[in-house]
């Protein structure tokens, strides 16, 4: 499992852009919100625009990392998956080919006659 606290995983950058400049601008925007808000809804809003801030600052999201590493092993899953329908396809093939010509007549070729 990933360690988000890790200091090698909050030294790897995986927001870039604009994605890191929208984190800026929505998370000063949501703070300054929850500010004249107020309340516990206000709160929330200071708490969620402080975390977007954050994010943007530092250019790493621990969610976002987690959600990368294991949509890498969904599609490594995948890979494997498809090549086991490809295997299990050839053997069908090879299974019906065997199968060509072969009558059944009721009688087992191993029991004596």
């Amino acid at each position: 499992m990933l360690d988000i606290h890790s200091s090698s995983a909050s030294a790897e950058h995986n927001v870039h852009g604009l994605e890191r400049v929208g984190s800026l601008a929505g998370g000063a925007l949501m703070f300054t919100k929850g500010l004249r808000h107020g309340g516990l809804i206000g709160l929330l809003q200071m708490v969620v625009g402080g975390v977007a801030v954050a994010r943007g600052v530092s250019g790493h999201c621990g969610a976002k990392a987690w959600f990368l590493q294991h949509r890498q092993e969904y599609h490594r899953l995948r890979a494997d998956i498809e090549r086991s329908a490809g295997e299990l396809e050839a053997l069908k093939r090879s299974a019906d080919s065997a199968m060509r010509g072969v009558t059944v007549t009721g009688k087992d070729p191993l029991a004596g006659s």
